[in-house]
């Protein structure tokens, strides 16, 4: 998968508005071509409503998105074409075998019949999805779920892959898979675009990180230039120079002034 020399996702002012609550703010993200790139914010950031605008599943009050050089409102069906999406709520049709869903999804994005079939079968192998091949999909567990959910996402060999909160309530060893696919999808030069509560997956995983607050993009790069931007930050506010490596949950927490004071603390608890 050859590598572009723009940036694989762009925005302009991304805003959108719900009524008079602004939800996304004039956001300009630049995620580039082969990167694995993890979004963070509190709840109520404005984190899914910025996903949803990227996938096409909500149209932006005011703004540009360009996917791979594309621009969304002008090129919706080709951007859709090239990218996948594991969303939060997997809405996966559950009266389908996995075998049928799969076949569904890849008939859909345009793929041969035989293609699918290939392709179908390979994923429910790696996926550990193929012993039980009668199984309805409602019938799956929840990591089950998910799993074929980033087999539907992948099946027609996206460029960009967006992920909603893809290890929610999912267990080790399946973690363990979807993280192993992912890897291996970066190495081939797609685009990962992950958010997740879990900081400590991003820290692992990503590369580069933006982090969202009330609707505004305040933070954006590299963990090493995230990181620097604190630990100076902090230096210039203390008098102590520390020389340890912040974990991304302390830049995440010091980016969006998330840590309580004592006097904030339930005294019932005390």
């Amino acid at each position: 998968m050859p590598q572009r020399d723009g940036p694989a996702i762009a925005t302009e002012n991304l805003t959108r508005r719900f009524g008079e609550l602004v939800a996304v703010q004039d956001v300009n993200l630049r995620v580039a071509s082969g990167q694995f790139f993890g979004f963070l914010g509190p709840n109520g950031a404005g984190k899914s409503t910025t996903i949803k605008m990227l996938t096409g599943l909500l149209a932006p009050t005011s703004g540009r998105i360009e996917i791979l050089g594309l621009d969304f409102g002008r090129e919706p069906v080709a951007v859709k074409r090239q990218i996948g999406v594991v969303p939060e709520g997997l809405a996966l049709f559950g009266r389908l075998t996995g075998a049928e869903y799969l076949t569904f999804v890849g008939r859909m994005y345009g793929l041969e019949r035989d293609t699918t079939a290939k392709r179908a079968g390979e994923l429910l192998e790696f996926m550990q999805l193929a012993d039980q091949p009668r199984k309805l999909v409602t019938d799956y567990s929840h990591g089950m779920q998910k799993k074929l959910a980033l087999a539907a996402a992948v099946i027609h060999g996206p460029k960009i892959l967006f992920l909603d909160e893809p290890f929610e309530g999912v267990d080790a060893i399946a973690a363990g898979t979807l993280k192993a696919m992912l890897q291996r999808m970066i190495a081939r030069g797609a685009t990962i675009f992950l958010t997740s509560h879990v900081l400590e997956i991003i820290e692992r995983l990503c590369s580069h990180v933006a982090i969202i607050h009330r609707g505004q993009l305040v933070a954006q790069g590299s963990l090493q230039e995230l990181r620097a931007g604190v630990k100076a930050q902090v230096a210039s506010e203390s008098s102590s120079d520390s020389d340890s490596n912040l974990t991304l949950e302390e830049i995440f927490l010091h980016t969006v002034g998330g840590v309580r004071s004592a006097e904030q603390e339930l005294s019932w608890l005390g």
